[in-house]
């Protein structure tokens, strides 16, 4: 498990290499995963470094052993068949690609995103990061998308700067995350009526299955 452990230390969208071979043979030699090439009058053998390659692709000419396969599955290496120059096709099919069965990754990682999620001062103040982020997203989006502005929204608007001023103060002051929800809530249905009013929208109601222009837009 140690062993599988360190071949997997690198994620696979932070892995460097992707390599494509023709006319090879892949092997294990001492405890490593090499290529074989002959030359006029020699031998020529060529280090792959697995921990770091996301996919191994096989053309015209290879072979590759049993034992290679297995360490190159338990670095989470894929590996692939294609015809001369990487073609991608193979008697008339995709490449025929060889996932690793095992997904194994050491839990440290999980642990360490998730770790607030178990401390409630640490969610809280998470949870206030993504309202003062979402409250920001609207700021931007308002501030620059033209159709709104031709309906009359603008965050410069003295109600609206008032409305993002008063959440953005009492965010911080929210005392648990069923406060925060009623903040989000009496925000959101401010901002509804700010909708409402610039779009002349007498009598709205927000209803999530209403087939009206306002309510599908929103959906």
């Amino acid at each position: 498990m140690d062993n599988l452990t360190d071949l997997k230390a690198i994620l696979q969208s932070k892995r460097a290499n992707i390599y494509y071979l023709e006319y090879c043979r892949v092997m294990q030699k001492d405890g490593r995963v090499l290529y074989l090439s002959e030359a006029k009058k020699e031998y020529q053998y060529w280090n792959i470094p697995i921990a770091n390659t996301t996919c191994l692709l096989l053309g015209t000419g290879t072979s590759i052993t049993q034992a290679a396969m297995r360490m190159l599955a338990q670095a989470g290496v894929l590996v692939g068949f294609s015809g001369s120059g990487a073609t991608p096709l193979l008697m008339a099919n995709e490449i025929e690609w060889f996932t690793p069965q095992s997904e194994y990754r050491p839990t440290e990682y999980v642990q360490g995103w998730m770790q607030f999620w178990f401390d409630d001062a640490k969610l809280l103040e998470t949870a206030k990061r993504f309202q003062i982020a979402r409250i920001a997203f609207i700021q931007k989006v308002w501030s620059k998308d033209r159709e709104l502005k031709l309906e009359g929204f603008d965050v410069g608007d003295s109600e609206l700067e008032s409305l993002f001023s008063t959440i953005l103060t009492n965010i911080p002051n929210a005392y648990n995350v069923g406060k925060l929800l009623q903040l989000e809530a009496d925000f959101t249905k401010k901002l509804y009526k700010y909708a409402a009013k610039k779009t002349n929208q007498i009598g709205f109601t927000r209803e999530h299955k209403s087939a009206d222009l306002a309510n599908d837009f929103l959906n």
